[in-house]
């Protein structure tokens, strides 16, 4: 296993579609930064992003489905980047790129206004540091920064707990809640939270568990 994972840590480095900045090339200015559109995708497309995008399934999903929207997966873990970045250059996918970075950083990696949506799916619940969680008023700041002023953020997730927290700072901080369930494969809904599945989540549907799901946008006052 250690070897398979230093032979993809190898070819990483040979995927042009997948960054791997270090903590100094962010803060001294990442490259693409306010430059995404033009200078990595070269057009004007909604750029749609995954936070903690483990193998990049969802961020594969979609472009494949979204081919007039660019896509952008991040995760800290290059072993899990290498599969969703191979599928890309399997696919030759167009759309599509990885970030190898921490969450925590994703003003440095984007512009003001530079991201139409961002996609949450099965993060880490965090019980008891509520700061690392994805959801909470620490992270929404940052989400602010990047996002348009009409953008989405989607929560998928198999734990209540992190569904229930995502909630209550919903309409504690007067967010607009767009659409939200407890049970997502018997909502009726035929869209993209249930087209696309993650590797973990078939595992938890096979174990009876139920998925959550919500989206909303932020409030801007």
């Amino acid at each position: 296993m250690a070897k398979k994972k230093l032979i993809h840590f190898q070819e990483n480095l040979t995927f042009t579609h997948l960054f791997q900045p270090s903590y100094g090339d962010l803060i001294s200015g990442f490259s693409f930064r306010g430059r995404w559109h033009d200078g990595f995708f070269g057009n004007n497309h909604p750029i749609v992003v995954e936070l903690g995008c483990g193998k990049g399934e969802y961020t594969v999903g979609l472009a494949m489905k979204y081919p007039q929207k660019n896509f952008i997966g991040i995760d800290w873990k290059g072993a899990r980047l290498w599969r969703g970045s191979k599928t890309v250059l399997e696919q030759e996918l167009k759309n599509v790129g990885f970030m190898r970075a921490m969450v925590d950083h994703v003003e440095q990696i984007f512009y003001s206004a530079e991201i139409s949506e961002i996609w949450i799916t099965f993060p880490d619940p965090q019980v008891k540091k509520e700061r690392l969680r994805l959801t909470s008023p620490v992270f929404l700041s940052k989400y602010q920064n990047i996002l348009t002023p009409d953008g989405i953020i989607h929560l998928k997730t198999d734990d209540p707990f992190f569904f229930s927290y995502t909630m209550d700072v919903i309409r504690e901080h007067g967010h607009k809640l767009l659409w939200a369930t407890t049970d997502l494969y018997q909502s009726g809904t035929r869209d993209d939270v249930v087209s696309i599945q993650t590797y973990y989540e078939n595992r938890w549907l096979e174990m009876g568990k139920k998925i959550c799901y919500l989206k909303f946008q932020l409030n801007r006052t």
